[in-house]
């Protein structure tokens, strides 16, 4: 398919006429020369499967894999029950595309909309989408749902992920919209900074609690300051907090949106993750991505449909507020299989045993000479201060087989999941106690 071309040249040369270019090349002159391919790739002949699989083995042997993991900053280590990946590995699960002919569908529809009101029950919104790619991207999607002809302009606090501010100034920088970035006080949002920001231009203000650093944000106060300016509140939760704090809902914002992965995704090297969006009943026809309805049909019975699909972008280009034209059917199955699993006690469950973890390992380092930056209450993150070479100290912990915390500007982000043992935390603070003297 590499060489497959779909159209003759003059028909190209037509369209790049059309779009203002001379050549194919112009199309990526936004991209740095050096990460261009200057000659053909030198692949070796093909293999046998005997042979391709000693090889693959061989190169997965240099792997590092840790048994113990002391990192999150975004994606986590949990434990994931084996019916997740048995329920989401069934072949009419995995081979199953955006479900246009309802009739033929209504299996892969009805697990949407299971998840979907997952979702909603999660969130304590009104209605959820069929996911978006990932955490980042559903935050500049909600950036985009709250834009209108006055209000353009994104405030985004700077304890959101680095990862999700720099989504949201693209999707802002690529629409033409300002973004701005609300600072930081203590490890948690500056509220007197944000009213003072906040205008009749901001069309939204996105929170993330607890937020990269760990620590809960004062969302009530940020929530109520950014309806008083008549602008929509986002806000970016953990998954797993939201078994324990007050839900988006009950906080009053207008959406909620998160990274799917802690319910039932691995680490996987980045991905595929889940992008989880929820709004508001308000927000509704502005929610991009797939929502399933339920129905019945000509003969009463219960049936599931797609539905406000004329807002798309591949009905209606022309009034579209977003690109999402598919959907994370597989991903949003393993998550409403993992929910289904735990149940709302294992979660809470889980979410306790995390953030019980998190403190213990942070009094461990403490006592072995490491002080938490900040003082805000946490749920299974935190920063403490690093008086050594963060490189020494990360590689010590490497050595005895611990993957430690993230180096950040302020010191090391640590974080401690379910998975982690007491006897594990106890032996990453002897080793930091030996690093330090």
């Amino acid at each position: 398919m590499g060489s497959y071309v779909p159209n003759t040249r003059r028909e190209q040369e037509e369209m790049l006429r059309a779009i203002g270019l001379a050549q194919m090349s112009d199309l990526y002159a936004d991209v740095p020369e050096s990460v261009f391919l200057q000659k053909p790739l030198n692949l070796p002949e093909g293999m046998g499967e005997m042979q391709l699989r000693a090889r693959m083995e061989e190169m997965a042997s240099h792997s590092r894999v840790f048994p113990v993991i002391l990192r999150g900053a975004g994606a986590y280590h949990h434990y994931i029950p084996s019916i997740v990946k048995t329920v989401s590995s069934r072949e009419e699960f995995v081979t199953a595309y955006t479900p246009y002919q309802a009739e033929i569908s209504q299996g892969i529809l009805q697990s949407i909309f299971e998840y979907q009101t997952m979702m909603c029950e999660l969130t304590g919104m009104d209605v959820s989408n069929a996911s978006i790619y990932d955490g980042a991207s559903a935050a500049a999607e909600a950036a985009a749902m709250c834009r209108d002809r006055k209000r353009t302009v994104t405030l985004i606090s700077a304890t959101v992920h680095p990862d999700t501010i720099a989504t949201v100034r693209t999707y802002c920088h690529a629409a033409g919209t300002q973004v701005q970035i609300v600072p930081k006080r203590d490890g948690v949002t500056d509220t007197d900074a944000l009213c003072a920001m906040l205008t009749q231009q901001t069309a939204c203000v996105i929170v993330q609690t607890p937020n990269f650093y760990g620590t809960f944000e004062h969302a009530q106060a940020l929530v109520d300051a950014t309806h008083a300016a008549g602008a929509k509140a986002v806000l970016s939760c953990n998954p797993m907090a939201l078994a324990l704090m007050k839900t988006p809902g009950e906080l009053g914002a207008d959406i909620a949106v998160t990274e799917g992965q802690p319910l039932g995704m691995p680490l996987s090297y980045g991905g595929p993750y889940l992008g989880i969006m929820a709004a508001k009943q308000a927000m509704m026809r502005k929610l991009p991505g797939r929502i399933v309805g339920e129905t019945v049909d000509t003969q009463g019975n219960r049936a599931f449909v797609l539905t406000l699909q004329a807002r798309e972008q591949h009905i209606r280009r022309e009034k579209a507020s977003s690109n999402i034209c598919s959907n994370q059917a597989l991903c949003a199955l393993t998550a409403g299989a993992y929910l289904t699993a735990m149940g709302p006690d294992g979660l809470r469950e889980v979410a306790q045993r995390c953030m019980n973890n998190a403190h213990y390992l942070q009094q461990a380092l403490e006592q072995a000479g490491l002080a938490r930056v900040g003082n805000a209450p946490f749920f299974h993150e935190f920063v403490t201060a690093c008086p050594v070479s963060k490189d020494k100290l990360l590689l010590a912990l490497e050595d005895a087989g611990i993957l430690g915390g993230l180096p950040v500007e302020e010191g090391i982000l640590w974080c401690a999941t379910e998975q982690v043992s007491r006897e594990n935390m106890d032996r990453a603070a002897a080793i930091v106690r030996e690093v330090l003297s």
